[in-house]
């Protein structure tokens, strides 16, 4: 005898198809997760490599800026160690009396505006008589045996030395006394 199909309530029929839908549902929420999980790492590390191309241009802003500087210091440098034999030659000429007043005057005048020049570009003299020897800003030319003077002092300045910032241009050619 063949089953006779009793007719199933609409309830009986969805609870069936509800409990298919659940196991799907959390398998996909899975799967969300997952990808959610995935996509917060790769935010991460996009996020990091911001930083670090950030700091990376920051730094190079930096050294650029140093170079700089470096270079325009370098420049300068290299324009006042031309200008050196001038001053020199402007002492030389200054200490001897030729001719005529006009002609003394004239002289003191030239060297009052390159020494004027040579403080506006930062140029300073160094090497005094009596200092300590510094082999960094003197090269000793002679030595003396003075008791007058401490051992290792500048006794005579041979030639001016000169410093541009931090930067010898010209070491300070002396005599040291012994």
């Amino acid at each position: 005898m063949a089953e006779e199909k009793t007719p199933q309530t609409e309830e009986e029929v969805k609870e069936p198809a509800k409990k298919a839908a659940k196991p799907k549902k959390n398998n996909e929420t899975e799967k969300l997760k997952a990808e959610i999980e995935k996509l917060t790492e790769e935010l991460k590390a996009k996020e990091d490599l911001l930083l670090r191309t950030a700091a990376e241009f920051d730094n190079y802003k930096k050294r650029t800026e140093k170079e700089k500087l470096t270079i325009a210091e370098y420049a300068k440098a290299s324009m006042c160690k031309q200008l050196l034999p001038i001053l020199d030659n402007s002492d030389r000429a200054a200490e001897f009396e030729h001719g005529s007043e006009q002609y003394n005057k004239g002289i003191e005048m030239i060297v009052k505006l390159l020494l004027e020049l040579s403080d506006k570009l930062g140029l300073k003299v160094i090497g005094e008589v009596g200092e300590a020897f510094d082999p960094n800003i003197h090269e000793a030319i002679m030595h003396i045996e003075d008791e007058n003077l401490g051992e290792n002092t500048v006794a005579q300045v041979l030639q001016k030395g000169y410093k541009l910032g931090d930067t010898v241009v010209r070491p300070a050619m002396v005599q040291v006394a012994n």
